[in-house]
């Protein structure tokens, strides 16, 4: 097959298994949030082909579920696509430096790092028109719980990318040799 359209193909396939863990993955945990492992998915399309692929994914999938499971309109549209490119882009860059065991695992902590550092100021400032309470309110929520859920939002996925890249690497190479 083309290289190509087996780009096209397997960014395709990544997209849907990406919507699928949105779907039946998720887990409300506090106020309105709630985990889901798409970001997993998408960090993986970031190491098998780079941070613009992550980008693309985490904006199509955001664009899918705003229309289908979203009850925050184009406010958790934004939020998804910094939440999943602030992870998985900087996973994928950072990867993309060092291509080996060492440099996805920097990589995922990096991405780890970033989105817990965007999604503490974008939280602070968009989280009060979800809530409809003054940014003071939102302010006393960022370390009991807008952190935590960051924290564990970020470690899950961080280990479950780790857990399925080789496995998914080793397959997908297996298909481009037939």
């Amino acid at each position: 097959m083309n290289g190509n359209v087996r780009r096209i193909t397997t960014i395709g396939m990544l997209c849907a298994l990406a919507y699928t863990a949105a779907a039946v993955g998720r887990v409300p945990l506090v106020l309105f949030l709630r985990y889901d492992p798409k970001d997993s998915v998408i960090a993986i399309s970031g190491f098998l082909f780079g941070p613009l692929a992550a980008c693309s994914v985490a904006g199509i999938v955001s664009l899918i579920e705003l229309a289908t499971l979203s009850d925050t309109g184009v406010l958790g549209l934004l939020m998804n696509i910094l939440s999943s490119c602030s992870f998985a882009c900087t996973a994928a860059l950072v990867y993309r430096k060092r291509p080996a065991f060492s440099g996805a695992a920097a990589g995922l902590l990096c991405g780890w790092g970033c989105m817990v550092s965007v999604m503490m100021v974008w939280n602070y400032l968009v989280a009060p028109l979800y809530m409809g309470v003054p940014r003071e309110e939102v302010a006393k929520l960022l370390l009991p719980a807008f952190l935590p859920f960051n924290l564990l939002k970020g470690g899950l996925n961080a280990a479950i990318t780790m857990l399925l890249y080789r496995p998914v690497q080793s397959v997908l190479g297996r298909s481009a040799k037939h």
